[in-house]
């Protein structure tokens, strides 16, 4: 049970978390290829009937006359928090306007678009902008607190902006975009040191444009290191009473993650048990210098451990190590040792950058509607 203290920390930091809502503008985190067809470009002119401006995405509705046929459109657009750091607001677009759409149609045929380019009489309306803060010219130390361990998280701020949104084994180049899929799909055996089956199953998901992916179809949370691989980011809340930290994820609907540092030395004691596998799994951890290590397993198989679908098992166990070498840097390295799926263990790693002043923002899924 959490004590008085925690919860009004928790809480605390949940409540501030929802005003990220209306003041931390991020990207979308699920793959729209697995909605949308990239190869279906097509335009439609026609008269607003209603504008759904809701988390996670923007929908304006269309009616798009052709001959003496009146049909409805779903345009379907990037989250309110991106939009309204882009100049856009519930109010740019009302019933009544008329606008022209540029973007890509749904998969299934339906009349839904995704687009990211809509004029009104031949103005641009939508301009969608790169909202990575800008890296302080100048380094500064990372924080410490009164025990002199270097701080992870604040009252306020998040790390976000991965510089990589793919896992890849280090040292390895490939290309993927932004939501894990390979420009080449014959590069898929350089991604990992993945098993036969696990290749073969890592193309088919690769193949398929990532529309199987679980948090698209069915918003299953985003474990393992999938976490660290969205703008919408971390917040560290330490506990020091009870020696331990809470990680709250901006992509998870809310979700977090508990990090021991009791002592206890069998993962398994943390909560549940084998019997009792869970997506975010039972972690522990110690400080190693400045560096915060983390052993996790007792994973259930229900989730993508990354962008792009790379498989695992429930064998799988994770060595983290998060470090904060400057006031806006933080290193993540993560140890991966699956032996259902991969024929050795293997590292990756990447960094995220310190977002001042706010607080990370939350996505909410729906079912089908991600």
């Amino acid at each position: 049970m959490l004590n008085t203290k925690v919860k009004a920390l928790l809480g605390a930091a949940i409540a501030s978390v929802m005003l990220g809502l209306v003041s931390a503008p991020v990207l979308a985190h699920h793959p729209i290829q697995a909605k949308f067809d990239k190869a279906a470009e097509m335009s439609v002119t026609g008269v607003v009937t209603n504008v759904d401006w809701k988390n996670p995405h923007v929908h304006v509705f269309l009616n798009v006359k052709n001959g003496t046929t009146l049909t409805n459109w779903a345009v379907e657009l990037e989250s309110p928090l991106l939009l309204k750091g882009s100049g856009w607001g519930s109010q740019s677009v009302k019933p009544g306007d008329t606008l022209t759409v540029k973007g890509i149609r749904a998969r299934d045929g339906s009349r839904q678009l995704w687009s990211e380019e809509v004029t009104k009489g031949g103005t641009a309306l939508l301009t969608l902008k790169n909202l990575r803060p800008a890296v302080p010219a100048k380094k500064e130390p990372a924080p410490r607190g009164a025990d002199g361990k270097v701080i992870l998280g604040s009252a306020t701020g998040y790390w976000g902006f991965p510089s990589s949104y793919a896992l890849v084994e280090d040292a390895v180049k490939v290309k993927m975009d932004k939501y894990g899929q390979l420009a080449d799909l014959s590069d898929a055996a350089k991604v990992a040191p993945l098993q036969p089956w696990a290749l073969a199953l890592y193309k088919n998901r690769q193949q398929r444009d990532l529309r199987d992916d679980p948090m698209f179809l069915h918003c299953k949370p985003p474990g393992g290191p999938r976490q660290y691989q969205s703008d919408l980011g971390i917040k560290f809340v330490e506990d020091k009473i009870n020696q331990r930290v809470f990680i709250l994820m901006g992509s998870g609907n809310r979700n977090y993650r508990i990090v021991y540092l009791d002592g206890r030395d069998k993962v398994g004691s943390v909560t549940g048990d084998a019997d009792n596998p869970l997506y975010y799994g039972r972690a522990i951890g110690k400080w190693e210098g400045d560096t915060l290590l983390v052993t996790t397993k007792g994973f259930n198989e229900d989730f993508w451990m990354s962008n792009g679908g790379l498989p695992h098992t429930n064998n799988m166990v994770l060595t983290e190590r998060f470090t904060r070498p400057d006031m806006n840097t933080l290193q993540y390295q993560v140890a991966i040792d699956d032996h259902g799926a991969y024929t050795r263990p293997w590292t990756a790693s990447w960094t995220m950058q310190w977002v001042p002043d706010q607080e990370v923002p939350i996505h909410f899924c729906q079912d089908n509607r991600p």
